[in-house]
């Protein structure tokens, strides 16, 4: 059963927000919140910022000199978990000379035991610990920091709620990530977060598309719909749409040009979302579909519910509906008890496909998985070899698929001044390639620009404009 967050206890948090305001009236106080994780982690850090603002916060630039520090943390890789714990850790000499300064950690780590008893034990100057399930909370604990100077520790285990009427700001108004759904219910048995997010819980549709409809004034023309497993949206509403209608009711929107949508678990993806697809020229030709391994008793040990030939058949009928589309995945090497062999037929599948991008990752244990109890012969050295082999075909692949864009032109949205060249602008193609182009006429962040691909490598394009 789904709960829903109450109208009357979110106007609490508005409250507070107010109090909140007060207190740092005319003090100019700065915050950062620095996120580590997924788009759903960035959300929940949109939402963070947002009830900040309403607090009187301005945005600060350095944790170091900010007057508040929120780490929103990740707990699907153990690296992550480790840079938390340093990060926390340089700000106790800061904390020291200015008691005022308010710390936070919160987040997906923060919903496992281990990790949130290391905090609260670790580091006493930690004023909020909270989980993913109380975001909405945030203005409550703050103000008990502030007024009271009590530390908050809120990290209850349970499957999760949907709280509406959260405040959200989006970095770019042209486009936005919105969650769809929250949890999931599929427990890989590498994977922490049915433990850290909770089980299954869709937004009602009509939340969903009231927001896009209000962003949509703003000038939003593209949509990001995020969820663990977007296929499996609306299973648990009764009378409400399923996944391919709401693609569908969202693609109706005039204003909206572009519809984007991670991630899709490969079981859940069916015919009807296929042919969507297809019809509507609006969703991007661009598909994250995880297969995580190449063989079948590695993907049973996952507990992934499909085998290779499912995955393989899965491809082929969507390339048969959308002849274009770039298929980009996630794979694990060297999950427990994964042979050399074994390992061979996640490079062969890799081969077959030919997938336009690859999120490559060497398994990680994490605490409470069924994974980090079985048995692990292999050594990191041998899974390390198997991984640069793994590197050095997908970057061939991925060099070959480029190739196919150069002198060719595309549609973009401008996202302002490129990462690597601020004397080039960048933006991305449908199918999600990233594109680093000189202007020649005058290009606004936002605007929809016609660039031509010049120079092709492995991981971008670059081009110019028409």
């Amino acid at each position: 059963m789904i709960e829903f967050i109450s109208d009357e206890l979110i106007n609490t948090q508005k409250e507070y927000m107010k109090s909140v305001r007060l207190i740092n009236q005319d003090k100019k106080r700065t915050a950062v919140v620095v996120t580590y994780g997924c788009a759903q982690n960035e959300t929940d850090s949109d939402k963070l910022y947002a009830m900040l603002f309403e607090m009187g916060y301005q945005k600060g630039t350095d944790e170091k000199t900010a007057d508040l520090v929120i780490y929103n943390t990740c707990s699907v890789r153990e690296n992550a978990e480790v840079k938390v714990y340093g990060k926390v850790g340089t700000l106790k000499a800061k904390k020291k000379k200015n008691p005022d300064m308010v710390i936070g950690v919160c987040g997906c780590l923060m919903q496992q035991p281990h990790a949130s008893e290391r905090i609260k034990k670790t580091f006493p100057f930690v004023d909020m610990v909270f989980g993913t399930h109380v975001i909405h909370e945030f203005p409550k604990m703050l103000h008990q920091v502030l007024t009271q100077r009590e530390r908050v520790i809120s990290v209850d285990s349970v499957d999760g709620v949907i709280a509406e009427g959260v405040p959200v700001v989006y970095d770019k108004w042209y486009k936005a990530s919105i969650p769809i759904m929250y949890g999931c219910n599929n427990f890989c048995t590498y994977c922490v977060v049915p433990y850290t997010r909770g089980r299954e819980r869709s937004r009602h549709s009509r939340d969903i598309l009231t927001e896009i409809n209000t962003l949509v004034q703003g000038g939003l023309k593209e949509v990001t719909l995020l969820g663990q497993n977007v296929n499996s949206y609306g299973k648990d509403l009764e009378n409400d749409m399923d996944f391919a209608d709401l693609l569908s009711a969202i693609c109706e929107i005039p204003e909206i040009k572009r519809v984007r949508f991670v991630t899709s678990h490969p079981k859940d993806l069916t015919d009807k979302l296929i042919g969507v697809m297809k019809e509507h020229k609006k969703i991007c030709n661009s598909l994250h579909l995880p297969f995580q391994a190449g063989n079948n008793r590695v993907l049973k040990e996952m507990n992934r519910r499909y085998t290779r030939e499912d995955y393989l058949n899965l491809v082929r009928k969507i390339r048969d509906a959308v002849p274009d589309i770039a298929l980009t995945s996630d794979v694990i090497v060297g999950f427990p008890g994964e042979t050399e062999e074994e390992f061979y037929d996640t490079l062969s599948l890799i081969k077959e496909v030919r997938f336009d991008n690859l999120f490559t990752f060497i398994y990680s244990p994490r605490k409470g998985t069924k994974a980090a109890l079985m048995d692990d012969p292999r050594t990191y050295e041998e899974k390390l070899k198997n991984f640069n082999e793994l590197l050095e075909v997908q970057t061939e692949i991925c060099r070959e698929a480029n190739e196919a864009y150069l002198n060719n032109t595309y549609e973009i949205i401008d996202e302002g001044l490129s990462k690597n060249n601020p004397q080039m602008r960048q933006g991305r193609t449908t199918t999600n390639k990233v594109i680093n182009y000189k202007q020649n006429a005058a290009v606004s962040e936002g605007d929809f620009v016609t660039v031509r691909v010049t120079e092709v490598m492995s991981w971008s394009l670059v081009g110019e404009q028409v």
